[in-house]
């Protein structure tokens, strides 16, 4: 009898055991927008956090199909993180409606908008469908300012203490590595782009706005005669006739719109082309965080 019941404590105290463990070493699943979200919540979250990136680095981060795998990676997420500013207007509330997931749910406390830990720059003094697609909060394209990156990576990580806080000196520890290493390249950056403070470009679309900032890069026109609106063959003689008078060293070009225009442009007055990655995927060389910049900083040297 009395070896049963010892039997039995030992297998009690082994379950328990076991619990402890699979409690210590679970992972949390988090949905994200965009690949950089993923990169920085994976080089926080480590091991104890699961990624799954909605939209893939090559795509127009305006619009994004609905499909139903990804339908199935919010239902599948513990908790869902976007970048916000209303990038994801378009595409991501019929997702968070059709996966019916009250984690995934904008006022659930497994919800989280970046853009709200982040000031955003260009905000619209008037909203209005006259002016193209604007974003009333402002310019979306957030993190393409490396120093918005810190202000991101410490939201996420006190974010991810809030849902697991068992793991919270860990993620605290990612954190601060992540930070360390990452200063040391807003240093490195900073000197590739010294010289670069008051060169003009041309965009098609401003989602270069921070990192124009961040470097001191003058924007003097967009391809886009507005946001969201193709460009005419008015407005088009016109960039012509804006380069030709004041001389920018080059237009900064997306990887999700046709350069067909752009290559006009350039044919007609000169100007070269640069394919500028916007996120982790674009091109072959913005295979992580760091590429992405190295790419960006390395397109203009």
């Amino acid at each position: 009898m009395w070896n049963i019941l010892a039997q039995g404590k030992r297998m009690n105290k082994f379950l328990l055991f076991l619990l402890l463990q699979l409690t210590l070493f679970a992972n949390i699943t988090v949905a994200v927008s965009y690949p950089y979200i993923g990169a920085i919540t994976k080089s926080i979250g480590a091991e104890h956090v699961a990624i799954l990136v909605l939209a893939e680095g090559n795509w127009d981060p305006h619009f994004v199909v609905p499909k139903p795998s990804l339908i199935t990676k919010m239902r599948n997420a513990d908790a869902l993180i976007i970048n916000g500013g209303q990038l994801e207007i378009g595409w991501l509330p019929p997702l968070i409606n059709r996966a019916g997931n009250p984690k995934t749910d904008p006022h659930a406390n497994t919800f989280l908008d970046l853009s709200h830990h982040i000031e955003m720059i260009l905000k619209p003094s008037s909203v209005d469908r006259s002016l193209g697609d604007i974003h009333p909060d402002g310019n979306p394209h957030i993190h393409l300012d490396p120093n918005n990156i810190l202000l991101l990576a410490s939201s996420i990580k006190e974010f991810l203490i809030s849902l697991d806080g068992i793991h919270k000196e860990e993620y605290e520890k990612n954190y601060a590595q992540f930070s360390l290493m990452w200063k040391e390249k807003i240093g490195m950056w900073k000197t590739k782009m010294a010289d670069k403070n008051g060169l003009k470009v041309i965009q098609f679309h401003d989602n270069l706005a921070y990192f124009n900032k961040a470097y001191g890069l003058q924007s003097i026109a967009t391809i886009e005669p507005l946001p969201g609106i193709p460009p005419s063959s008015k407005h088009t003689l016109e960039l012509i006739e804006l380069i030709k008078k004041e001389n920018p060293s080059y237009i900064l070009h997306d990887v999700y719109h046709n350069t067909k225009t752009a290559e006009f442009i350039a044919q007609k007055s000169g100007i070269k082309i640069i394919t500028m990655p916007h996120d982790i995927g674009a091109t072959e060389s913005a295979t992580d965080l760091v590429s992405l910049f190295d790419s960006l900083i390395g397109a203009l040297q």
